[in-house]
């Protein structure tokens, strides 16, 4: 049953426990960082434990290092466990590891493909299904599980600035994997919601934004003439996250600047 609560209510996340995978840097940074702020506490899931333990530290409070290979089915229950384990719940996941391999189709190697598949695809499945299978085992029923995927434009979009043909494709699937989860779990109290963020500065890509030229494009592309900043996308997420999107499943919510509207 839906509880209502005051605008400014709906965006404490006290006593709440949160993952975050690619949570050390970039975008999963400062999305850990918000949560940690509204009162969460935050497993930050790192394939790089050194990573992880530097933005835990970083952050303080409730942030939690984790190292977890998102490809890897037994480290992604290590995770999920983990948060049961120790705090005993999980009330958000936020699949935010990713990566990119950027060349041009013809000199893609299939092992390079496969990477991408593997960490931008594959590991949204497996990492949210983990997830809603202890989140139906427990039987809580006062409790929903919030989970965002990581999308992007490009999911919504075929680009077309620079060769990069296995990450708008995953990103594809990542927008239709999350409607299809949100109709399949709509019912056993689990959400699911994805984020389709444009280019935001990022060392994700750095190489790109070494190229001004490049840049100068991008901006161009945009209504709003500029680039998005990490904070904007945690925003945009802490909305999906929380109890004010009460109603909101299967959405894909473009932070882009208008990007997609043209």
């Amino acid at each position: 049953m839906f509880d209502p609560k005051s605008p400014l209510d709906s965006f404490s996340f006290d006593g709440e426990v949160a993952i975050v995978t690619g949570g050390a840097r970039g975008i999963g940074y400062s999305i850990s960082q918000t949560l940690n702020a509204l009162g969460a506490t935050v497993l930050i899931a790192d394939k790089d434990a050194d990573t992880a333990g530097e933005a835990a530290e970083t952050i303080g409070n409730s942030a939690l290092a984790i190292a977890c290979d998102v490809t890897d089915e037994a480290s992604v229950t290590a995770l999920v466990d983990m948060a049961w384990d120790k705090f005993g719940r999980l009330d958000m996941l936020v699949n935010n590891a990713g990566m990119a391999v950027r060349d041009i189709a013809v000199d893609l190697s299939l092992e390079e493909w496969q990477s991408v598949v593997d960490v931008n695809m594959t590991a949204v499945f497996t990492v949210a299904r983990t997830a809603v299978r202890r989140h139906l085992a427990a039987d809580n029923a006062s409790n929903t599980l919030r989970i965002v995927n990581m999308a992007s434009i490009m999911g919504l979009s075929g680009g077309g600035l620079y060769p990069n043909q296995s990450y708008q494709a995953t990103k594809g699937a990542v927008v239709n994997l999350t409607r299809a989860m949100a109709i399949e779990w709509a019912q056993q109290r689990v959400r699911v919601n994805a984020l389709a963020p444009t280019w935001v500065r990022t060392e994700f890509i750095g190489a790109l934004l070494e190229n001004a030229a490049l840049v100068e494009k991008m901006e161009a592309l945009m209504p709003m003439g500029r680039m998005a900043e990490p904070e904007e996308i945690a925003g945009a997420a802490m909305f999906l996250l929380s109890p004010a999107s009460s109603m909101v499943t299967g959405h894909i919510l473009a932070v882009d600047g208008g990007y997609l509207a043209q």
